[in-house]
C-alpha cells in the first residue's frame, strides 16, 4: 500500500460527492463550451471506469463465496459509499438503513423499538425517534440523522420525527382514609 493517501476528507464519499457537484456546477458556467465538455466527459469517463472496476470486483468476491470480504467492503464507510453510487451494493437503501438504525440505537443506548424506519427511498429516508425528550433530544436526533446519511448517501433528505413522548404519570393528593362504617359520598 502506498503512504501518499490523500487526507481523509477525500475519503468521505458524500462531502466529495458534493464537491464534485459543485465542481461540474463551475464547469458549467465556463465560457468555453469545448473545454466544459471535455472536462464533463472525463468525469464521465473516470466515474465509469471506477464503476466498472467495483463491479468486477464484487462479481470476484461473490463468485469465491467470500462472505467475510464482502461483509468488510460493506462495512467500509468510504467502499460503502461508492457502492452505492454505482448500484452495486448488495443491500438495498432499507437494509442499509436498519442496520445503521440497529447499530445507532446500541451506540446511543437507547429501548429496543425507539428507533423507527418509516420509509426508505432515494428522495427521502424518515425516521421515528420515541426516545429523546427533553435536552438530549436534539443531539440524539443529529447522531440518528447522521447514522442515516452514512448508510443512506443516496438519499436527498433524511427526516428524523419525534415520536410520542409516554403519558406522564398523574400523581394526586391521595383521599383521606375512611373509618370503618363511614359512609361513602
Amino acid at each position: 500500500m502506498r503512504d501518499d493517501r490523500p487526507d481523509e476528507a477525500a475519503h468521505d464519499v458524500r462531502a466529495a460527492g458534493h464537491r464534485v457537484e459543485a465542481l461540474i456546477e463551475e464547469l458549467g458556467a465556463l465560457a468555453d463550451p469545448v473545454a466544459r465538455a471535455r472536462a464533463e466527459e472525463l468525469v464521465r469517463l473516470l466515474v465509469g471506469l471506477y464503476g466498472a472496476a467495483l463491479d468486477r470486483v464484487m462479481r470476484a468476491v461473490v463468485e469465491c463465496e467470500a462472505a467475510e470480504v464482502l461483509r468488510r467492503l460493506t462495512a467500509d464507510e468510504t467502499v460503502a459509499g461508492l457502492l452505492v453510487v454505482h448500484d452495486l451494493h448488495p443491500l438495498g437503501t432499507a437494509d442499509r438503513v436498519r442496520a445503521a438504525l440497529r447499530d445507532a440505537g446500541e451506540r446511543l443506548n437507547l429501548a429496543a423499538g425507539d428507533l423507527e424506519l418509516l420509509e426508505a427511498t432515494e428522495d427521502a429516508v424518515r425516521v421515528r425517534l420515541a426516545g429523546g425528550h427533553g435536552c438530549a433530544a436534539r443531539a440524539l436526533t443529529d447522531a440518528v440523522r447522521e447514522a442515516v446519511r452514512a448508510a443512506a448517501p443516496e438519499a436527498a433528505a433524511v427526516e428524523v420525527e419525534a415520536g410520542t413522548a409516554p403519558p406522564l404519570l398523574q400523581i394526586g393528593l391521595r383521599a383521606p382514609a375512611r373509618t370503618p362504617g363511614e359512609a361513602v359520598r
